[in-house]
């Protein structure tokens, strides 16, 4: 019996293969969606849930207060973990320090820059689960002479793990550090990941270690068996007023600390995290509701297309149940069949699949591992087959088994209009889908269009942008600057603490007429930043060597910052402010720049202060027009002379945009490509209809044109109640897509206007792809000669 079905389903597949390959090509797009979308959820899920005792892990998090809004800040200073560890012996059982940086490492006369570098305290290991192909993860850090590369790191400095032991790696041109051990790669689903291990002991003696003011580093606790979080954090605000109360008083600050499960680390929103990996959990719920979707759009075409064949086997139903054939037995034998169908789907979509990953992962900008997630893909798939066939079989077999055999086989049988009505609104679903995608693309578009395009009140053209991330340049920045200055390809060189769409720290100040102490982000700059970025003096002046005092006494400030003080620009000038942990002088606004977006446009523009204090970290070069070739070829020669056996790495300030909204170009494209795949899908049934449709009204497009019809009146009585449920989606997506796209907005705090055009083009681009894909075939039809259809009469 079930072979016997099986051969009738293959026959039947055969049989209609236009039908077949749209229901196939349909569901295996649709599933090729789905998996690749379950494996991104997979991997975004399981972010740092390896760990042995993950569950146990917290990093210590800083609370704090600026302008009336409460930040969480992942970093400490190198005081905090010991303190912590030493008060609270009983609770906490291990803790870790890890400081991300980047590093000159030098292996005879070769050298890399390494820019995954972490110093770390010697439980690192055995805090984290982070397997060692070689050495003893208890023991290995407990030496600072020593360092731990990844696999792949270890073959890049020695060609092979066997070779890398033992071996000497200087860092930094200072530090000898011998290889004792070989850790496995840092996989794609840990928020920290590193190519070289360095015991953070080498750095006990600098200020971020020593003062507690410092902060520039993570800190992780494990908790002892039979402690809590919420116990410890009770106590966390005496431990702030043992170790931090004296300070916070005498400089304006108030901090706050709090624990945060490891495994939260990755979905988390914290203000200043580092360069560690993160996620959004909006974007797995989009991509959730995407894959669900185009699933959807794939089964309406099954159920669809399936139903309207349903005249074509309704003899055969019929025979079945003169020969005594129960309902369930037909019913069984059609769901089975749309069980085949989903299985043939799967795959296809596996071998799709497989072709894709590869590209899908450099979209991700994380490699995908089919091969990993095997098991789970199997039990995956293994549910799709059976909620697409059962599910989407089901409507067709219940309406197939219904018929009486008297209708089936004196051939009365007819859809009625509660089936077309079913059709059309299932249809109506699709497009629905596919509008709300095309609208959500477009202004996704849009948006990124207008954050890249604004005016962000500063010249970003031809600025290079070179980090001070090394010994040497920190050492020779002047002289540097000096023999870039020299150049007439070159406009100007200012040295800073942040570039335009950077970090900016945020200081505390005692301001004149002010009665608290107020916060505001900090630009510690040379007197070439003003002119270097181009900004605009809007009261008073700018820095300049004329005023000897300036390096010590003067500060800019923006507008914003004015006006937040309650000050118009004039009445800034003249007063003091005082940030009484770097200045141990009052300083004077001397001018006030109006308002740049220094930030990315995600955040609204903040009050900002302009030091000529030391603290530089980024060289900015402006370039004069034209003169890009002859000033790079300086720029290397000086910097080589500057810092040599360092790399000379640097990017352009107009590269910034695609850099801070990198994961929105990446939602942008996945979501274009997903869009267009719903369509495509989408007008897949609808050719499929288009086929019923001309083939059930083929002898009616004969006579038709026998009494005188055009091919256009035939092309549009075809098209016109094809057409209909797709302007009724158009409709039902428009208001749709406008609420989802106004709640996607609010993450910038500079927003695009919601165009008309925007729902037009979608609706028109729809609604255009639908006619041209109904046309196709209508036309066909219509240009047929009516002697084939109506020679039987």
């Amino acid at each position: 019996m079930f072979s016997n079905y099986i051969k009738i389903a293959w026959r039947n597949l055969m049989k209609s293969k236009m039908f077949s390959f749209i229901n196939i090509l349909g569901l295996t797009i649709g599933i090729t969606v789905c998996m690749m979308i379950f494996l991104f959820i997979m991997h975004e899920t399981s972010v740092d849930k390896f760990h042995k005792n993950g569950n146990d892990i917290y990093r210590v998090m800083r609370g704090i207060k600026n302008d009336g809004k409460d930040f969480q800040v992942a970093y400490l200073s190198g005081p905090y973990g010991p303190a912590l560890q030493n008060d609270f012996r009983g609770q906490i059982s291990k803790m870790v320090r890890v400081n991300s940086t980047d590093g000159l490492v030098t292996i005879g006369n070769r050298s890399f820059h390494e820019k995954k570098i972490v110093d770390v305290d010697p439980d690192f290991f055995t805090l984290f689960t982070f397997p060692l192909i070689k050495g003893n993860p208890a023991t290995i850090l407990n030496n600072p002479s020593v360092a731990v590369l990844t696999e792949t790191t270890a073959k890049r400095y020695f060609g092979s793990v066997d070779n890398a032991m033992g071996k000497v790696i200087q860092l930094d041109k200072s530090l000898q550090l011998k290889v004792a051990g070989i850790a496995k790669d840092v996989p794609s689903n840990s928020h920290l990941d590193f190519d070289l291990v360095v015991p953070i002991s080498n750095y006990a003696n600098t200020g971020m270690m020593t003062v507690w003011i410092n902060n520039g580093l993570f800190t992780y606790v494990q908790l002892a068996p039979h402690a809590s979080r919420e116990q410890l954090e009770k106590m966390l605000p005496d431990f702030m007023e043992r170790h931090m109360g004296t300070d916070m008083r005498k400089l304006g600050y108030h901090f706050t600390l709090m624990l945060k499960p490891l495994q939260d680390v990755y979905f988390s929103s914290a203000t200043y995290d580092g360069d560690v990996r993160h996620g959004d959990k909006s974007v797995v719920y989009i991509f959730l509701s995407i894959a669900a979707l185009i699933l959807l759009i794939g089964c309406i075409n099954f159920i669809n297309l399936s139903t309207v064949r349903a005249i074509e086997r309704s003899k055969e139903v019929g025979l079945r149940k003169v020969m005594g054939a129960l309902r369930k037995q037909i019913i069984g034998q059609f769901i089975g069949e749309s069980v085949l169908v989903a299985t043939i789907s799967c795959l296809l979509s596996v071998v799709l699949l497989t072709l894709v990953m590869p590209a899908y992962s450099h979209l991700l900008g994380y490699s995908l591992s089919i091969r990993g997630n095997t098991g789970l893909l199997l039990l995956f798939m293994g549910g799709i087959v059976l909620v697409v066939g059962v599910l989407a079989g089901s409507y067709p077999a219940l309406f197939m088994s219904n018929f009486t055999p008297f209708q089936a086989l004196k051939g009365k049988l007819r859809l009625g209009k509660g089936g077309a009505a079913f059709r059309q609104g299932l249809v109506v679903v699709q497009f629905s889908i596919s509008v709300f995608l095309i609208i959500g693309t477009l202004m996704m578009t849009k948006q990124l269009n207008f954050v890249k395009n604004k005016q962000l009140g500063y010249d970003k053209a031809q600025t290079l942008m070179i980090p001070i991330d090394n010994n040497d340049i920190y050492d020779h920045m002047l002289s540097f600057k000096h023999a870039l200055e020299s150049q007439s390809s070159i406009a100007s060189v200012s040295m800073m603490s942040g570039a335009p769409g950077g970090f900016f720290d945020t200081q505390i100040f005692e301001v004149e007429g002010q009665p608290q102490k107020w916060s505001s982000n900090t630009e510690y700059a040379d007197f070439e930043y003003v002119k270097t970025l181009g900004l605009k003096v809007i009261a008073g002046r700018d820095f300049s060597a004329r005023y000897p005092t300036d390096t010590t006494n003067a500060v800019l400030i923006n507008r914003t910052a004015a006006a937040k003080l309650g000050w118009t620009p004039q009445q800034a000038l003249g007063k003091w402010i005082q940030n009484t942990l770097r200045d141990p002088d009052k300083r004077y606004v001397v001018g006030v720049v109006e308002d740049f977006n220094f930030r990315s446009l995600k955040e609204e523009l903040s009050q900002l202060v302009i030091s000529p204090a030391q603290d530089r970290r980024m060289t900015l070069i402006k370039i004069q027009p034209g003169q890009i070739d002859a000033a790079m070829r300086y720029i290397k020669a000086a910097y080589a002379n500057a810092a040599p056996g360092y790399p000379l790495e640097y990017s352009f300030l107009d590269e910034q945009f695609n850099e801070l909204y990198r994961n929105n170009l990446r939602q942008q494209t996945i979501l274009t490509i997903f869009a267009c795949l719903a369509i495509f899908v989408a007008c897949l049934g609808l050719f499929g209809l288009a086929s019923f449709t001309a083939a059930k009204r083929f002898k009616e497009i004969g006579v038709r044109k026998v009494l005188g019809s055009s091919v256009k009146s035939i092309v549009v009585l075809l098209s016109k109640d094809l057409l209909k449920p797709v302007l009724i989606a158009t409709c039902i997506a428009i208001p749709a897509g406008y609420y989802a796209m106004h709640q996607w907005l609010q993450n910038f705090a500079y927003q695009t206007p919601m165009s008309f055009w925007v729902f037009l083009l979608a609706a028109f681009v729809t609604f255009g792809i639908a006619l041209l894909t109904v046309s196709i075939k209508a036309v066909k039809a219509a240009g047929m000669n009516p002697v084939k259809s109506l020679r039987a009469e």
